[in-house]
């Protein structure tokens, strides 16, 4: 594939530089960027003018929910905490097909596409008891080849229902060789590694209030062994923390770091309620957080502390 693109008003690199160049042509030839002048004149398969038009790298979505797209304008739970949102859709949830999931899938997809979103992650945790469970990561990851879109899906989980002291009814949760089982086929079926791949996968247990510790550890060791990426919610609320202590007299993070849940692999989203200790290991290990500041305020969750995260300016460290 040869694309030129000609006159640009503004092509903006986001690079070290932040170099941004007017007026110019970029040529891209499989994939890759080859070029970036004035008059290039390449053979390309498709010319595309650009005058009065900006061109900037796609926008990266780090955590999303795309089945949760069919059931984000229920007033019921308008104005409820995550605890009370969670456990009244569940008994919605508990009705999702193959062909749900590829619907909320497009839409939430094309979604992101029409906002300059080119590439995407999704965490689906939901896996109903029966046939209606089956493959369900095969209907997202179909809908994101049939958009051209590049796509890092993690296998979500949850392993503890109600009757073990978890959040969710049993009839949404799997046990772990289910869950250990399908995360295996998925990686093996779909993770490309290789370079401008448009599919890798990932694992995602839920949260602290939906997983065994058995799960969490089984699934670290498949992840590595296969060298995908680990995502997970942690520290969203107050209500997780006081189940954490409740269940596991550890705080959310000490729960995570137990068993062996940081490091370059890994990243965790909302982590909102996070101590300054806890900060810095993350900084340490290079642990990354996807903060969702758009969900935290429609729950009303808080903030995370991103302001004391970021390293400082130089202008910053010398007042």
């Amino acid at each position: 594939m040869k694309i030129l693109i000609k006159g640009a008003s503004f092509i903006v690199t986001l690079n070290k530089e932040n170099k941004i160049y007017r007026d110019q042509d970029l040529y891209i030839e499989n994939k890759i960027i080859k070029d970036i002048g004035s008059n290039l004149n390449y053979p390309a398969s498709e010319i595309i003018y650009a005058q009065n038009k900006l061109i900037l790298p796609g926008l990266i979505n780090t955590h999303h929910h795309l089945f949760q797209t069919l059931t984000r304008s229920i007033k019921a739970v308008k104005n409820t905490p995550l605890f009370d949102w969670l456990q009244y859709l569940y008994r919605i949830w508990k009705n999702i097909t193959p062909e749900v999931i590829y619907i909320s899938a497009m839409l939430g997809l094309s979604e992101l596409l029409l906002t300059g979103c080119t590439t995407s992650t999704d965490m689906l945790y939901i896996f109903p008891k029966g046939a209606k469970g089956k493959k369900l990561i095969d209907e997202e990851i179909k809908a994101a080849q049939v958009l051209g879109m590049r796509f890092h899906p993690a296998r979500g989980s949850m392993s503890r229902g109600k009757s073990k002291g978890g959040l969710p009814p049993d009839e949404i949760v799997q046990n772990e060789t289910e869950i250990l089982e399908d995360s295996e086929r998925i990686i093996k079926r779909y993770h490309d590694k290789n370079l401008y791949s448009m599919c890798r996968i990932a694992l995602g247990p839920c949260s602290p209030f939906s997983v065994t510790p058995s799960l969490m550890k089984e699934t670290e060791k498949l992840a590595r062994t296969y060298q995908v990426r680990l995502h997970t919610h942690l520290a969203e609320t107050k209500d997780e923390e006081s189940y954490c202590r409740e269940i596991y007299n550890q705080r959310p993070f000490e729960f995570l770091e137990k068993h062996n849940w940081l490091g370059e692999d890994v990243w965790l989203a909302h982590a909102i309620y996070l101590n300054a200790k806890e900060i810095k290991k993350l900084a340490k290990t290079k642990t990354k957080v996807a903060h969702c500041p758009t969900s935290n305020m429609r729950l009303g969750s808080g903030t995370a502390p991103v302001s004391q995260s970021r390293p400082r300016s130089r202008r910053e460290r010398q007042q």
